[in-house]
């Protein structure tokens, strides 16, 4: 069992270590925590009582009491990010003790371990604000969707965000190829199917392709199609929890581990030709994704239709317009000093990106 005194988070500092603190002479409780603490990669500084040291209690960026060391700490300067440690689940009277140490949540084990890992994890990571995701969906087949999003996440690389790009189309035929990167060394999907739980965000970016200043996850050329739904999830989590931008190319079959991603979208972009068949088609896409999706938004490619423009096609799919996708001439995989998408800046597709950007972190509250 976990529940929460308060909801705020501890103030991160940059000089603060990414060490818990665990107060408690409990041995048996030591040994949960402490077992705890290595299953999310943190080692932690551990005492019987407030650290001697002045900054010892303050410093820590979580402190794990346990039920025994309340009356120790009882004393102690009031600060964010304390969690009360017990076992007893029908003990009435721990709140007022959580209350009286300024506890922001009581958490009982072994009901409350996975919380608990988690939480642990994040201040071992630094984890910060989420990286603002984005998904790239074609209204057809063959709308430009996969080239957006590699000219989207290539835009922000060049502009120093953290970067991520995610493949979720096994059917595709693989990001990594139209970034001119099929032979990079790093893991693809199918490496992460047995995925259960947390993954480690930095173990994760650095276990992918490095292309062009950011992180491909992508397929590879094997006959696996599909991660669990519960992988795919632990991924993308992990993803988001380093901060930046993550990009996501999204199919258009929409299955579970479709629905994990769009669940952990900011936005989705969905792309539409400007032309009847294909604002049809879209119509249907955009009912599917928008149950599950709280901002999606048009990008309408030319060339039009007669009767058709960029605000027609908005209006007519009930959707906000993110902007017209500029035509430009076919992007092949990098050959003969070609670029991918949007990398050399200059062009209207990457006027498009970069403008895409300088708007949504905006509205997202800045960068990232």
């Amino acid at each position: 069992m976990t529940a929460a005194v308060t909801h705020d988070q501890p103030p991160g500092t940059p000089d603060r270590p990414n060490r818990p603190l665990i107060v408690t002479e409990d041995a048996e409780l030591l040994d949960d925590l402490l077992r705890l603490c290595a299953a999310a990669g943190a080692t932690p500084e551990v005492h019987h009582g407030v650290p001697e040291h002045g900054d010892g209690w303050e410093a820590a960026p979580l402190v794990l009491v346990g039920d025994d060391a309340v009356r120790r700490v009882g004393g102690a300067m009031r600060r964010r990010g304390v969690v009360l440690v017990g076992r007893d689940q029908d003990d009435p009277g721990v709140w007022q003790r959580a209350v009286e140490i300024g506890a922001d949540h009581v958490l009982m084990l072994p009901d409350g371990e996975q919380w608990l890992v988690d939480r642990i994890a994040d201040v071992a990571e630094g984890v910060g604000r989420p990286a603002l995701t984005v998904g790239v969906i074609g209204g057809r087949g063959g709308a430009g969707a996969s080239t957006l999003a590699c000219a989207l996440a290539v835009t922000s690389a060049r502009e120093g965000l953290r970067t991520l790009l995610v493949d979720a189309d096994p059917l595709g035929g693989g990001l990594d190829v139209l970034l001119g990167g099929e032979s990079a060394d790093g893991l693809r999907w199918p490496a992460f199917a047995a995925s259960r739980g947390r993954v480690g965000g930095g173990a994760l970016e650095e276990s992918l392709p490095e292309l062009h200043s950011l992180r491909v996850l992508s397929w590879d050329r094997g006959d696996c199609v599909a991660v669990p739904p519960q992988a795919v999830r632990a991924v993308l989590a992990a993803a988001r929890r380093r901060g930046g931008t993550v990009v996501v190319d999204l199919p258009r079959r929409l299955d579970d581990g479709v629905a994990e991603v769009l669940a952990q979208l900011d936005l989705a972009l969905l792309v539409v030709p400007a032309e009847l068949r294909a604002v049809a088609a879209a119509g249907r896409v955009a009912s599917a994704v928008g149950m599950v999706v709280r901002d999606l938004r048009v990008a309408v490619r030319g060339p039009y239709a007669p009767g058709l423009d960029d605000r027609e096609v908005s209006r007519l799919l009930g959707l906000p317009l993110a902007g017209e996708v500029p035509v430009e001439a076919p992007l092949l995989r990098p050959q003969g000093g070609a670029k991918p998408p949007g990398a050399t800046g200059r062009g209207p597709l990457a006027r498009f990106c970069l403008n895409f950007w300088e708007r949504a972190l905006v509205e997202a509250g800045g960068t990232r």
